[in-house]
């Protein structure tokens, strides 16, 4: 998962005036002179017995809500402002500015704590850091629940930490307020990475429910990207995330139309040729597989896997080809085109890979073929050696 730039609040800073509304109750006048001498307790206190005597006090709770916030207590902050304004709009001006200068305050706090998290090499203190930052988005969001960019911080820092079930409700969040590229690149690549560690589970422990719960990852991917493209159809990493997620949820046919839909779009990116290669590959489509890696090796003539794909692709063509032979009862050298084709590319493997069993062991098996004898007992050579 790529990091991506974390927005940073511009620092709000409102000084409100709390004198000059007239008074209702000895109770508030006493109120706006403790917190004038920054007595929060003691004007807690009387606030309390105002609100107590006079229940539809918009102004107690109003300035309730300035005192939590002057004792960093968010949450009782809100919850005094909400009451408030539940009881008249009278300080809805005043509550939005304090609720925006504390926000501002969260928020700068998570980008720096965020900040010292990517920063330190001390893996216990970049995840405190991680956490902090969290922390503070969600009091941040505590204040200002619509502001999309709580959501996308909080959910870069969860992925900064490595803790991907904790990002999705975030990154559904900020889809939901602000519906962007990223929102949706980013959640169809996390339900795609949960659907893979799944699988892998799954491989392992041989647990039914964690391929099912693998498919299902896949499958909210797929929703997620699926209503991404539909609305940033150029985007071609929401394209490629798709296509990974139709191949992890086993739905190869939309795969490999995604796939080339992603090709078409950008058609000098290596790794979606190669993809897409290996999609046609796996459905015995060997022409076009052939087509692929060779014009992802020509724009990237190092591209190992791509090499080997090749190679691979060859080998099973040319198998291919003489199984078809064999059931018509006929003799053909074609097969053997596709085996020498495949040579040279085996032989490129094996030089960056000398202690690769299985590619010494497949490149024996073309030697065989091709009637290269001394070559082929030296390859299994290699390979036995290998083995043991």
């Amino acid at each position: 998962m790529q990091n991506s730039k974390i927005f940073i609040a511009a620092l709000f800073i409102t000084g409100l005036l709390i004198s000059g509304y007239q008074c209702s109750s000895t109770e508030l006048t006493s109120a706006r002179l403790y917190i004038q001498q920054k007595n929060y307790d003691k004007a807690l206190e009387v606030l309390q017995e105002d609100v107590a005597k006079n229940p539809k006090s918009d102004e107690g709770y109003f300035l309730m809500g300035v005192v939590y916030g002057e004792k960093d207590d968010m949450k009782k902050l809100v919850d005094s402002f909400d009451k408030s304004l539940a009881i008249s709009g009278k300080f809805a001006k005043e509550i939005g500015e304090y609720r925006v200068s504390h926000w501002s305050t969260y928020f700068n706090r998570g980008v720096s704590d965020y900040k010292k998290g990517t920063e330190t090499e001390n893996i216990d203190s970049s995840k405190i850091y991680l956490n902090s930052s969290v922390e503070n988005y969600k009091t941040a969001v505590m204040l200002a629940p619509d502001t999309a960019n709580n959501y996308r911080n909080m959910a870069y820092a969860y992925l900064t930490a490595g803790d991907l079930n904790s990002a999705v409700d975030p990154l559904k969040k900020l889809i939901e307020h602000e519906k962007p590229e990223d929102g949706y690149q980013y959640l169809g690549e996390v339900y795609s990475t949960l659907g893979a560690n799944k699988m892998v589970d799954y491989q392992s422990t041989k647990n039914t429910q964690d391929s099912v719960d693998a498919i299902a990852n896949y499958n909210l991917g797929i929703s997620v990207l699926t209503e991404g493209k539909q609305k940033y159809p150029a985007n071609p990493d929401i394209s490629a995330s798709l296509t990974q997620s139709y191949i992890g949820a086993g739905r190869i046919d939309e795969a490999l139309q995604e796939a080339k839909v992603s090709v078409a779009a950008d058609p000098l990116n290596k790794d979606y040729k190669y993809n897409y290669g290996v999609l046609l590959l796996n459905t015995n489509e060997f022409a076009e597989a052939e087509t692929q890696f060779v014009q992802a090796l020509e724009i990237d003539p190092g591209f190992e896997n791509a090499n080997y794909n090749l190679a691979v692709t060859y080998v099973k063509w040319g198998a291919e080809i003489n199984r078809i032979a064999e059931e018509k009862g006929v003799m053909s050298e074609e097969d053997k085109e596709k085996y020498q084709k495949a040579l040279p590319y085996l032989e490129k493997v094996v030089e960056k890979d000398p202690d690769n069993m299985q590619i010494w062991e497949l490149l024996g098996k073309v030697y065989t073929v091709l009637g290269m004898t001394e070559k082929a007992e030296n390859a299994f050579s290699r390979a036995d050696a290998l083995r043991d």
